[in-house]
């Protein structure tokens, strides 16, 4: 498949979790991705630095767009830490590491958006109000404690399966409490 076309695939994949969600705006957004796992190989054996380079573009338009910070997961070889913007960081106080991605060692998308972003800094992990994961790159332990699934209409990014989350503030009281 295409690029461009998977990349614009992302791009709809994107906008209907957040439809969806209705997130507010300086809410982070979470991204996992494994580029082989697009790219219809297994985890970890065939990166993509042109798919990870377009689909950073296409995450930070759409994140910008929204007013969303954007969190990028690196793979299990950097423990999953994260890139993000340090503005993000700033506000939300966030754990720097230090560490560079590279293709191998944090994947391709974590590598672009250390490429990317204009003051990239990494972090070892964040609490997200809506993410998405796209090849099984396991994801929610960066999201806020109560995920709730999101049913994508679409299943799969290439040859990589989707799963799609928003968060809710838990529900405590009990039978006599009331909820909105």
């Amino acid at each position: 498949m295409k690029i461009d076309v998977l990349g614009q695939e992302l791009q709809e994949i994107v906008e209907e979790l957040i439809s969806v969600a209705s997130p507010k705006a300086g809410q982070v957004l979470v991204i996992g991705c494994s580029t082989s796992e697009v790219a219809g190989k297994k985890i970890g054996t065939a990166g993509s630095l042109k798919i990870g380079e377009t689909f950073f573009n296409v995450l930070n338009k759409v994140a910008k767009k929204h007013k969303l910070f954007l969190a990028i997961q690196c793979c299990e070889h950097l423990n999953r830490a994260l890139v993000v913007d340090r503005k993000a960081e700033d506000k939300y106080n966030w754990e720097e590491v230090t560490v560079k991605p590279i293709q191998h060692a944090g994947g391709s998308l974590g590598t672009a958006a250390y490429a990317g972003f204009s003051n990239p800094v990494m972090v070892e992990e964040v609490t997200a109000h809506l993410g998405i994961d796209i090849g099984q790159t396991l994801i929610g332990m960066h999201l806020k404690r109560v995920a709730v699934p999101v049913r994508l209409s679409r299943k799969k990014l290439g040859g990589a399966v989707i799963t799609a989350a928003r968060t809710r503030p838990p529900l405590i009281g009990g039978e006599r409490a009331v909820y909105k």
